[in-house]
């Protein structure tokens, strides 16, 4: 089996070295089916962790247009359960993929964002993205807050 395709399947999924080998062989070496096995298990472990207590996270902030003139400004809360899974490049990036959503979006709260289309992939909602990133992290993930404005 190709290092490199188990390596890409492993930092796509968050699934472990010898997980991606094995599905791997499982699906006969088609990547992709081997990627919606483990998705699918990741997002069953996600459910399970969705009862642990929320104790660190960040609040990240995104202005549409940038410094120069932007018209549109959001801050969103994003928990997690330790400050070591909330610096990590997953966990800020499903930070500011919520911001950007909310920007776009404008949902009314919480609960409608969850529902919500992810913008940048249609195929999934607001809440399979986060329970993608609780599967490669390990922790329970929440957005608990946020706030849109606009001139």
């Amino acid at each position: 089996m190709d290092k490199k395709l188990i390596l890409q399947l492993k930092e796509e999924t968050g699934a472990g070295i010898m997980d991606a080998k094995r599905v791997l062989d499982e699906t006969k070496g088609d990547y992709e089916a081997a990627k919606k096995v483990l998705l699918k298990k990741g997002l069953e472990k996600a459910g399970k962790k969705s009862d642990r207590e929320i104790k660190a996270g960040l609040v990240w902030s995104y202005i549409h247009g940038g410094e120069q003139g932007g018209r549109i400004g959001v801050i969103v809360k994003v928990g997690c359960e330790t400050d070591f899974v909330a610096k990590t490049a997953d966990f800020t990036t499903l930070c500011k993929e919520v911001a950007m959503q909310v920007s776009a979006m404008d949902p009314k709260d919480v609960k409608a964002l969850l529902k919500q289309e992810y913008i940048r992939d249609t195929s999934k909602n607001i809440e399979q993205l986060i329970k993608e990133t609780i599967a490669k992290v390990g922790e329970n993930i929440v957005v608990a807050d946020f706030s849109r404005l606009e001139i």
